[in-house]
């Protein structure tokens, strides 16, 4: 407006509540909950002394914001947050993948193994027993190595049948993690 003569702001300066809203960016209302509060402080009932107003307002937004220590603290929380629920995600995903058989635990994987061998272990103790009688009856050394050689590869293909056992290793992982009482407690609720 030009050619008007405009009104000077001095520390003396008062303003309506709805003046000093608008001044701040706020509403009526949150003003004078201010008021309430001892946050800022009415001249008279409807009546604030601006500067004074806007300096006591601006000392409370700045107590309120967090400080450089707080704000580090808050994102190393967060992040840890982050990281936790991560490694949960992937436990569970891999807990899964092992129900379904698509991953094994080292542990179940060694006592597996040592089931083979504790297979392959009876084979062979069987095996002088087996070639005992049929070795002594032999009538020459090649007679005996053939003989021999055949027991040798029926055990030898017995071992070549032997297989993974996917209901096998389910079971061990159940007793491992004591899920069979779990489910049949569960079985029995629904």
């Amino acid at each position: 407006m030009v050619g008007t003569e405009r009104a000077r702001i001095t520390a003396d300066t008062d303003v309506t509540v709805a003046e000093l809203a608008v001044v701040l960016g706020l509403t009526s209302r949150r003003i004078r909950q201010l008021a309430d509060e001892g946050i800022i402080q009415a001249v008279d009932k409807n009546a604030y002394n601006l500067a004074e107003s806007v300096q006591l307002y601006n000392k409370f937004l700045s107590k309120n914001l967090p400080d450089a220590e707080d704000t580090k603290t808050e994102r190393a929380r967060r992040k840890a947050e982050v990281q936790l629920k991560a490694s949960k995600a992937a436990i569970a995903m891999m807990e899964a993948q092992e129900l379904q058989g698509k991953m094994h635990r080292s542990e179940d994987v060694a006592a597996m193994t040592a089931d083979l061998i504790f297979e392959i272990r009876s084979a062979l103790a069987a095996l002088p027993g087996r070639l005992a009688v049929n070795v002594t009856a032999a009538t020459s050394p090649a007679e005996a190595s053939s003989i021999i050689q055949r027991e040798v590869n029926k055990v030898m293909s017995e071992l070549a049948r032997y297989e993974y056992d996917p209901a096998r290793y389910r079971e061990r992982v159940m007793n491992r993690m004591d899920w069979n009482g779990l489910r049949e407690g569960a079985d029995d609720d629904g």
